[in-house]
């Protein structure tokens, strides 16, 4: 963990530690012996005849900032020339670039850094991205964030960490022997920039607010309860004062990214009273007359008061959960102000658009100037993922612990999937449908703002199935975030691309979830 930390106050190195990533195709084939991650592909490429000479693995420090990984490291100039030299040895064929879930965002950034020009920029000209880029073929992209981020850098948990905090308490946050995980994981994943470019983007507008979001009504599953013939008749159970959905349960509010107990989540909006959070200071920090460790957050440096202030302002949206980070983490929003941006751009001509912290957001970027560029979203679906969160707050005598936690005792009787204090809906198990999908089927379909001239764009979904049996190993169907690595129709797809075919060829696209229904109802101005 002292390793893989970064220096909290410039992201970079901490001193007297240098650690760098693998390079050449071994960076990321496997995992570790047994788990592949990018192996299935490469060999299926290999019997193509793809090999070191016109195939690159792009490796990254994934840690750091995209913009870091440049000034430390010269990544992004360096991926340049390998993109260069592929093309002017390959008799001028344009690449195929592949990335994988934050590579998504990185190539994103990637694609406007070439073209932008020196010294903040590649200095590649406007057209190069069109001379030297056949497709960029997304997998499991993260293109507008993901709610698992919030959780993650709020309190340092997902849904299995909170399951495991539930089934063995006090173990995680245990001081006995040093242990403090939970601390420990925060205190390192709060010095790594990039978790920042995945904080949800495009605000209310995108994910939704207090009274509405753009899943609201799904259903996690269509099979009828053994009770459902009662169902009608149980309706009147719940008080008027809750938002009641088409199916007579209480709506799943998916826009309320964290809400501070799941009365709140369910309550009619009008009837949540929430209180102002960010001007209450005061009070002394959690910490100031314990010893708590080495385990030193930035939770230890904020008051009791502080702490209930945010939980009585009930309700966290897409909009204002920034300023939720920037109130509990301060100096961790401070870097990641700097180098990324979580908004929608009013107007793209701004010359501000021009800084690099806006680059990896495809909401205030514009796909290059390349009519001929295919971009496909590649995803799996049919996987409960994680939209939004209970919370509560931890009892003020575990001062040394980390104050706000999910509520695994909220299930549901709401009309979405609510288990364990996590409201779930279709995905790939980290990524919902709505972030991997909506800017291939709205944001850049066409001619719009966000993508002027008009690149093609192509969704690619594939349906989960689990492995049959203990013989498929991790499943050649599997839609899971990285066994979707293994997955013959995606691994088809990107073959057929690389042997030179386009989408139309490949069929246009391929949905199984609701992304049409749900893109139309974000009303984002193209």
């Amino acid at each position: 963990m002292e390793h893989m930390a970064l220096d909290n106050v410039t992201g970079m190195d901490p001193p007297g530690v240098r650690v760098r990533s693998v390079s050449g195709l071994v960076a990321a084939d496997y995992f570790t012996a047994g788990y592949f991650v990018w192996a299935v592909l490469i060999e299926n490429l290999a019997k193509m005849g793809y090999e070191e000479k016109n195939l690159h693995m792009a490796s990254y420090d994934w840690r750091l900032s995209f913009q870091n990984t440049e000034t430390r490291d010269k990544t992004l100039s360096r991926l340049k020339t390998t993109i260069e030299l592929l093309v002017q040895t390959n008799n001028g064929n344009k690449v195929v670039a592949v990335p994988h879930s934050m590579g998504t965002l990185y190539f994103l950034h990637f694609m406007k850094w070439v073209e932008s020009p020196a010294p903040m920029g590649g200095g590649g000209g406007p057209d190069w991205c069109a001379k030297h880029i056949k497709a960029v073929m997304n997998i499991a992209g993260p293109l507008l964030g993901v709610p698992k981020a919030v959780s993650g850098l709020f309190s340092s948990e997902a849904k299995d960490i909170a399951v495991a905090r539930a089934i063995a308490p006090g173990v995680l946050d245990s001081e006995m022997f040093g242990l403090q995980t939970l601390q420990h994981i925060m205190r390192v994943t709060r010095t790594w920039d990039s978790t920042m470019s995945m904080i949800p983007k495009g605000g209310d507008v995108i994910w939704g607010g207090l009274d509405w979001s753009a899943e609201e009504g799904y259903r996690c599953s269509q099979r009828k309860d053994k009770n459902d013939n009662n169902q009608d008749s149980s309706v009147e159970q719940y008080s008027d004062s809750k938002d009641l959905g088409p199916h007579g349960k209480p709506m799943a509010h998916y826009g309320r990214l964290v809400s501070f107990g799941k009365d709140v989540a369910e309550l009619a909006s009008h009837k949540i009273d929430r209180r102002p959070f960010q001007n209450i200071r005061g009070g002394l920090p959690v910490s100031a007359n314990l010893s708590c460790g080495d385990a030193w957050t930035e939770y230890h440096e904020i008051s009791w008061e502080s702490i209930q202030a945010v939980a009585e302002h009930k309700v966290f949206t897409a909009g204002n959960i920034p300023d939720l980070l920037r109130y509990v983490a301060p100096a961790m929003m401070e870097r990641g102000d700097s180098q990324f941006s979580h908004g929608i751009a009013d107007d793209l001509n701004d010359s501000k658009y021009e800084h690099f912290k806006y680059w990896a957001n495809p909401l205030e970027t514009r796909l290059p100037n390349a009519p001929d560029l295919e971009v496909y979203c590649m995803y799996g679906v049919g996987i409960l993922t994680e939209r939004s969160y209970i919370y509560k707050v931890s009892p003020q005598s575990d001062s040394c612990r980390i104050p706000f936690r999910i509520d695994t005792n909220a299930e549901g009787n709401s009309e979405g999937c609510l288990k364990g204090g996590v409201q779930f809906v279709d995905g790939d198990e980290t990524v919902p449908v709505l972030s991997a999908g909506f800017m291939c089927a709205k944001g850049w379909r066409g001619r719009t703002r966000f993508n002027p001239s008009g690149a093609a764009t192509y969704i690619r979904e594939y349906n989960h199935a689990p492995p049959s049996n203990l013989l498929e190993g991790r499943g050649t169907q599997s839609g899971a975030h990285v066994d979707i690595m293994g997955n013959f129709h995606l691994i088809e797809d990107i073959l057929r691309v690389a042997a030179g075919e386009s989408g139309e060829e490949l069929g246009g696209d391929e949905i199984h979830s609701h992304i049409r229904q749900w893109a139309e109802r974000v009303p984002l101005k193209l």
